[in-house]
């Protein structure tokens, strides 16, 4: 057959073979893994049960708030709030960077690292496409300050949950003995994140110009979303558990997008592959605890107290943190410290709060901070951000062990 010009079709352009990236791979790994160490015995059906039990309710917040915001930046109000970011820092590229830096920093304080990763990362991804400038600095932002700005409260990290149930300490008195840690943490962040990322990227002059402000192509979507958004927040903020309230928030905004937008709903929302990752990390860190890890952790964090033993549990927290993830890591950790040793124990939930950045896996917002960043098509310099990163969590971590040192 020839086309009406005589000439014989041209033929069809050939198909990249499918290829799994190799999170995908990591997590079905992970995922069999675990199953083989429950279904094997390695770990008890007791224990099993109990790990399962403990993580239904992140599995939960994490399904949803994924959810959540994918349908919130299709819905536009990202775009939207990041024009409006622009548009106040007035073209210069310094105020740009506090903007952005104060924003994260708060966003982690009062509400949690896992908020900050995966509603403020498309909001700078999205800032970075208006201004025509490189993702890198504006991604590394959001992800560098979920993890180290999320000391002061006990809201802002799980971790911290844990560790104020742990030394008996009230969320205002807790706070008081973490303020300079959290200080120490946000002032290394950002001096690094400006001479290491933003000051590289400036614009000439140090100026841009503002984009136009963002109009949603559906406002009435647009509003729905935001509003989900508010009520999410709210429900932080009320103390409402963060599952519970990540879902009250995607059930408003999807029946938004089921009258509105119908098609834009998919099962390829669903984060599975996070969701094997998540549950075969545990039970894997749960047997090689009972096998062990706990033997290990106990040597690296040694008998040694005052100085050596506080510096000795924050570098074996971020150490650990890095080597499978930052709350097995605080849990391993934990369970090999009296709880009567404050120091130590603080000390340690310092390393696996701030050190959790040089691997994808070390915290679950570094987790989802690199799925919003391939969700948006934003490839970060790999070898620069596992490079500076590992500085943070070094430089971080020995600064905020040391502000609590003076505060002890």
């Amino acid at each position: 057959m020839k086309s009406a010009a005589g000439a014989p079709p041209a033929p069809p352009e050939p198909t990249a073979p499918w290829r799994p990236h190799p999170l995908d791979v990591v997590a079905v790994v992970l995922a069999v893994a675990g199953a083989a160490c429950a279904l094997s015995g390695l770990l008890p059906r007791a224990e099993t049960t109990a790990t399962l039990h403990r993580i239904l309710p992140l599995l939960l917040f994490l399904g949803t708030v994924i959810v959540l915001a994918e349908l919130t930046a299709v819905a536009g109000v990202f775009d939207v709030l990041a024009s409006r970011l622009a548009i106040a820092s007035r073209g210069r590229w310094a105020a740009l960077f506090l903007l952005c830096g104060g924003l994260a920093t708060v966003t982690t304080l009062v509400l949690n690292l896992d908020t900050t990763a995966v509603l403020l990362t498309p909001v700078l991804l999205a800032l970075a496409r208006g201004l025509r400038v490189p993702a890198g600095p504006l991604a590394v932002t959001t992800v560098w300050l979920a993890n180290t700005a999320s000391l002061l409260l006990p809201v802002s990290n799980l971790t911290n949950l844990l560790a104020a149930d742990r030394v008996g300490l009230t969320p205002l008195a807790y706070a008081e003995r973490m303020a300079l840690p959290q200080l120490a943490a946000v002032t290394v962040t950002m001096v690094l994140l400006w001479y290491g990322w933003w000051r590289r990227e400036r614009p000439a002059g140090g100026r841009f110009v503002p984009p136009a402000p963002h109009v949603p192509a559906d406002p009435v979507l647009h509003r729905i979303a935001l509003a989900g958004c508010l009520l999410f927040v709210a429900g932080i903020l009320a103390g409402v558990e963060i599952g519970l309230a990540s879902s009250v928030a995607l059930a408003l905004v999807l029946l938004g997008f089921v009258v509105r937008s119908p098609t834009t709903l998919r099962a390829q929302l669903v984060p599975v592959r996070l969701l094997l990752f998540v549950v075969g990390l545990f039970l894997v860190v749960q047997t090689l605890g009972r096998h062990g890890l706990d033997d290990l952790v106990a040597d690296l964090v040694g008998a040694d107290g005052g100085a050596a033993g506080a510096l000795r549990a924050g570098g074996t927290g971020a150490l650990l943190a890095n080597a499978v993830n930052n709350l097995p890591a605080y849990l391993a950790g934990e369970a090999v410290l009296p709880s009567a040793d404050h120091t130590r124990l603080l000390a340690l939930l310092i390393g696996t709060n701030v050190g959790p950045l040089a691997a994808p896996w070390a915290s679950l917002a570094t987790l989802l901070w690199f799925e919003r960043c391939r969700a948006a098509g934003v490839a970060v310099p790999v070898r620069r951000f596992v490079l500076t990163s590992t500085l943070l969590a070094v430089v971080g971590t020995l600064a905020a062990v040391g502000a609590l040192l003076l505060v002890s």
